[in-house]
């Protein structure tokens, strides 16, 4: 059963984005640059399609949160969410991006900080990710918002990603 995210922030309006969400997620995303320097392929609207019915194995769309955040009208940030993954006590950020007119503000940083507010209501007790390992704007970010790495890497799509959690 899909959980609730109206609560997800008290900030932002969170909503699920559904397919004709695409050409605002695309604009939010074509303009973060740097990103798909180190991530490649430059982003596509089939592929936000794609990512938005990605899965990882065992998992259904039941699990899966692909969640805007709005500040009014306006889409601030795009997240892919999937709970239970690896495990039941663990949620799974797959992607986390904020409109580029938005960053080293602190907007990215109160939507993590209410995300691990509203996982702990829900019974959560980490938060699980990967960040691109050449990617420092990703390292800085992550790490900045409690987020340690486990010492594990992984190749994924043509690159290497860090593996980090965070205890909630």
């Amino acid at each position: 059963m899909k959980k609730d995210i109206t609560e997800l922030s008290y900030k932002y309006t969170a909503r699920i984005l559904l397919e004709e969400d695409i050409p605002e997620i695309y604009d939010l995303c074509r303009k973060n640059e740097m990103y798909y320097r180190y991530y490649p392929p430059f982003v596509t609207e089939e592929s936000i399609l794609e990512d938005m019915k990605a899965l990882p194995p065992g998992k259904d769309m039941s699990d899966k949160y692909f969640i805007g955040y709005y500040d009014r009208d306006r889409l601030v940030a795009v997240m892919d969410l999937i709970m239970g993954f690896p495990d039941d006590e663990t949620a799974f950020i797959g992607f986390f991006m904020t409109d580029a007119s938005v960053q080293k503000t602190g907007v990215g940083s109160v939507i993590i900080e209410e995300l691990c507010a509203f996982l702990r209501r829900e019974g959560i007790s980490r938060i699980r990710l990967a960040w691109v390992a050449e990617n420092p704007q990703a390292e800085h970010f992550w790490k900045k918002n409690g987020f340690i790495e486990t010492g594990d890497t992984h190749e994924f799509d043509n690159c290497t990603v860090t593996i980090a959690h965070k205890e909630l």
